[in-house]
């Protein structure tokens, strides 16, 4: 089964190839890596999946929908959601109120309900803050509920964001280099809860990431890219013994 197909795709900005005739299969609940070394073309894939970017050439289906040419919007609404490589946080506003703040495009009630605030807006804004309160007690955030964000911890500003992605209880979760910048104490407790969001609550990850020790250790599949080309594919044990991989990461003697 594939829950994400990529077909094709090329990504051009001018002469520059971000993206050329990339394929891949997403598997649905499994964790795939997407990997390769800066200026790969990682993040630009990521941006095509999600909306920001639209390929030059190819198409890409989740299920059965196209998203090729979709809004970010759109993309949202089918399930997906990101956490950016850098950090998309309302830095002035507080943990809870940033993820609150996430769940503001699920509500559902015209003017006139806000007005009131009874029935169907109390009964939405209700549903949207015990979500948002379930994922701070996933994501081990209640100490920082109420700290403002911008005075936390780089390690933990990554969390809220990864929590900022999962209020919107997706399917299929984009992780954009998630563990950037942290210490080994931060990106083991990340490790932990990205096989948790896997596990737990059943949602497909694809993560872009540059630590291969952790790579290797939780990816049920890989994909290599290099100078935005599909270099290398498959289980993780492939991907260490691929020719083509360990020159992009090493070089030719």
């Amino acid at each position: 089964m594939t829950v994400l197909k990529i077909s094709d795709v090329t990504l051009l900005f001018g002469g520059l190839h971000a993206l050329s005739h990339v394929d891949m299969d997403i598997a649905p609940g499994l964790i795939t890596s997407i990997i390769g070394p800066n200026g790969a073309g990682k993040t630009s894939l990521l941006n095509c999946i999600s909306g920001f970017y639209h390929p030059t050439k190819g198409d890409i289906h989740y299920g059965e929908r196209r998203l090729t040419h979709a809004s970010p919007h759109q993309v949202s609404n089918l399930g997906i959601a990101r956490a950016f490589q850098n950090i998309e946080l309302f830095s002035g506003m507080t943990v809870l109120d940033n993820l609150l703040l996430a769940r503001h495009r699920k509500l559902r009630y015209g003017f006139f309900s806000a007005l009131v605030y009874h029935g169907k807006a109390s009964r939405l804004e209700a549903e949207n803050r015990g979500i948002v309160e379930e994922v701070i007690d996933f994501m081990e955030l209640e100490p920082y509920r109420k700290s403002v964000v911008g005075n936390l911890a780089y390690g933990v500003q990554k969390r809220v964001e990864v929590a900022r992605a999962l209020t919107l209880a997706p399917d299929l979760l984009l992780l954009d280099e998630p563990m950037a910048g942290m210490t080994i104490e931060e990106k083991e407790d990340m490790v932990r809860f990205i096989l948790d969001i896997q596990k737990e609550r059943d949602t497909t990850v694809v993560l872009v990431e540059h630590d291969l020790g952790v790579v290797m250790d939780i990816s049920d599949q890989i994909f290599v890219l290099d100078f935005g080309e599909l270099i290398g594919a498959g289980r993780p044990a492939q991907v260490a013994a691929n020719p083509k991989v360990i020159e992009a990461y090493i070089g030719e003697e």
